[in-house]
């Protein structure tokens, strides 16, 4: 008899999510992770953190420059405490990981604390100790990508993990990527104080997403203080007199320029964190990118192993695990487990935040698929305006003939939380019309994803 029906290995969102939910279906379940604390690299270094960051830095820029305008007075007095704010962020981490343990002992779920080795199908080693069990689940996630020529040693040349825990604001911030985790990061040190300067390798920032979102968004960051060097392939950043010297050269020229920095933040992304899990000797495939190589229900092709998240392929996004760990339970339980991986919204929490769920118009576009577009600008929101946050708008893509909503794109207040609602008309496969006629509550932001969607048909009222 096995020791356990299942052994997840990795505490992260999927991980964590994916234990819960076999102890939910009677499945004897245990997890293992070598931190100290559950919540992987979302809730201990990466979504958590940077959200309270992000929120912080927020509200300073708000004092400084909108208390004035709605007649609050000492807003300009207000100042950063940087040990403070760091204070802040470590409670907020540790409330979150306090309670996936407090749920782990909810749901008598074994946490075995360290790194996962598999040993064989059915067995995990974990320090000294082997424990078997009916199914292994892969959630061992991701971590930085590094870049060639650039030593991160987490002080003045930092992940996004030391960025996270700078002991001082930089005077100048040089960001390598314009990816999601670089632009949060960058508008988080902008907005209290640093110059900072974006270099991406590519033509456009966020690649991927709907290109008149992103041009929007680096107008934005752009008129928030923000500097972008696009198309610039990054040589090498070193240590020098004063502070770091990033050289880099212009794809379109070859011609190389440089910039000096206090801190150097690499952002080029993520890749699956497979080191130690004795895939090999296990005989898991794994893709050409390094990911665990996983069918449509999420098994390798090792009978018995399966693996989810950001080790496996697709985007790398907390809520994708999470929906990959509950199907996977599903799965293992007997039961239909099933992720449709075309309503994952993306979203950028920058101010104004950014969200997308679907297709975009270029990706219609290669694919010859006939579409219309619905658009509706926050400046006919009342309440987007009350916020002085108009300058976004709502993007709805439907099929031309049968006005199925194929995708949605927001840049404005709340747009993360915005996004929801359209993920919830696709899963049930609606129409603009069908989001259209539903009564949303005045004022508020939402009204705009509706007037969006009015504008797929006859018009949009406030437009």
């Amino acid at each position: 008899m096995a020791d356990y029906d299942v052994i997840v290995i990795g505490g992260g969102p999927g991980g964590y999510v994916c234990a819960i939910r076999c102890a939910q279906l009677g499945l004897k379940t245990a997890c293992v992770e070598g931190r100290e604390t559950l919540g992987g690299t979302c809730l201990n270094i990466g979504c958590i953190p940077s959200k309270a960051l992000l929120h912080a830095s927020e509200l300073y820029h708000e004092a400084h420059d909108t208390f004035e305008k709605m007649g609050l007075t000492g807003g300009a007095s207000v100042g950063v405490d940087v040990a403070k704010m760091q204070g802040y962020k470590a409670s907020t981490v540790d409330s979150n990981t306090k309670g996936i343990e407090f749920l782990f002992k909810k749901n008598k779920i074994d946490w075995l604390k360290g790194w996962g080795q598999i040993t064989a199908p059915g067995e995990v080693k974990v320090g000294d100790t082997t424990h078997k069990a009916k199914n292994i689940v892969i959630a061992s996630g991701s971590e930085v990508t590094p870049l060639r020529g650039v030593t991160i040693d987490e002080k003045t040349i930092v992940s996004s993990t030391g960025a996270l825990d700078l002991p001082d604001v930089p005077k100048r911030l040089v960001v390598i990527g314009a990816g999601v985790i670089g632009l949060e990061l960058g508008s988080v040190y902008a907005r209290l104080g640093s110059k900072v300067t974006v270099l991406e390798f590519l033509d456009q920032i966020t690649p991927g997403m709907d290109l008149e979102i992103c041009k929007a968004l680096q107008k934005q960051l752009t008129r928030q203080g923000l500097e972008f060097i696009l198309g610039a392939a990054v040589q090498s950043a070193e240590p020098g007199d004063d502070g770091i010297k990033v050289t880099y050269k212009l794809r379109k020229d070859d011609s190389e320029a440089s910039l000096d920095a206090d801190v150097v933040l690499v952002a080029t992304g993520r890749r699956p964190y497979v080191e130690g899990l004795g895939l090999d000797a296990a005989g898991i495939e794994l893709t050409e990118r390094g990911q665990v190589k996983v069918d449509a229900h999420w098994k390798t092709n090792v009978p018995g192993i399966y693996a989810i998240g950001d080790v496996t392929p697709g985007p790398m996004l907390a809520h994708k695990a999470e929906d990959e760990g509950m199907a996977v339970a599903e799965t293992i339980a007997g039961q239909h487990g099933h992720v449709n991986y075309g309503v994952i919204p993306g979203v950028i929490y920058t101010s104004p935040e950014v969200a997308s769920v679907g297709e975009t118009e270029e990706t219609l576009t290669k694919a010859g698929r006939a579409y219309k577009v619905g658009k509706f600008p926050f400046m006919g929101n009342a309440r987007a305006k009350s916020y002085f946050m108009g300058d976004g708008f709502v993007k709805i893509l439907a099929d031309k003939e049968t006005d199925r909503i194929l995708g949605a794109h927001i840049i404005g207040p709340q747009a993360g939380e915005l996004i929801a609602e359209v993920c919830v008309a696709m899963e049930f496969g609606a129409s603009a019309e069908d989001l259209a006629r539903t009564c949303h509550a005045h004022p508020t932001c939402s009204e705009a994803v509706r007037e969006a969607a009015l504008a797929c048909g006859d018009g949009a009222i406030h437009a």
